[in-house]
């Protein structure tokens, strides 16, 4: 059986695990960020690669359970996948400039219905969600005037912000995490004070230490 301060440690170098990783995928990020033609690249690849995995799966699950009603549309949805992930191998550019322009629609309609919603229905978010709306308005237009340029960076930019922040929130939730550990830790690290001032009976031996003597009193 663990003790307590063997499950501290285990928790603490758990924590300083999530550190590393984060930091790891901060530098990740920056580098993404820094060369974001490489950084699109490697997305629609790995994507590529993701897809192709998802399709071998689902036609081995598919193989395998054969006998059932959803064999063919399982099988269809397999070879789609198959179908997509060397597409997206073969031609990786062709890739990131439809996905570019899919982002920017979706961006774009995404903005429009923001700003459509904040007029119509007037609440306590409308500013907010009308900045909202009119940001992505705006990145959108962006995106779609500069295409089919503009995929050369907008996938690797997106990817490289995600895989940053997502650094930064394992760093935030490492470091808070280790600072509670280390709050529990001063805890069991304290003295159990049974001779401190707080300990009981202490008072009652201040209280007889600090008293004047009893004065005797002479029979008459």
């Amino acid at each position: 059986m663990s003790t307590p301060r063997g499950e501290v440690r285990k928790l603490r170098r758990g924590f300083t695990g999530l550190v590393v990783l984060g930091t790891l995928l901060v530098v990740a990020g920056v580098v993404g960020l820094v060369y974001v033609g490489v950084a699109t690249l490697t997305t629609m690849l790995l994507f590529g690669w993701l897809l192709l995995i998802a399709g071998v799966i689902g036609l081995v699950h598919a193989v395998q359970s054969r006998q059932q009603d959803y064999f063919w549309p399982a099988v269809l949805i397999a070879a789609l996948y198959l179908a997509a992930g060397v597409v997206i191998l073969r031609r990786p550019d062709v890739a990131a400039a439809t996905l570019t322009m899919f982002a920017a629609l979706l961006f774009l309609a995404g903005g429009l219905f923001r700003l459509v919603g904040a007029l119509v229905a007037r609440g306590a978010q409308s500013g907010w969600t009308l900045v909202q709306g009119a940001l992505g308005v705006l990145l959108g237009v962006l995106v779609l005037a500069g295409w089919p340029s503009s995929s050369v960076y907008v996938i690797g930019c997106f990817f490289s912000l995600a895989v940053l922040f997502d650094g930064l929130g394992l760093i935030a939730t490492g470091l808070g995490g280790r600072h509670i550990v280390g709050l529990v830790s001063d805890t069991l690290a304290e003295p159990d004070g049974t001779d401190g001032p707080d300990a009981p009976g202490s008072l009652d031996k201040g209280r007889e230490t600090d008293d004047p003597p009893p004065k005797h009193v002479q029979p008459e």
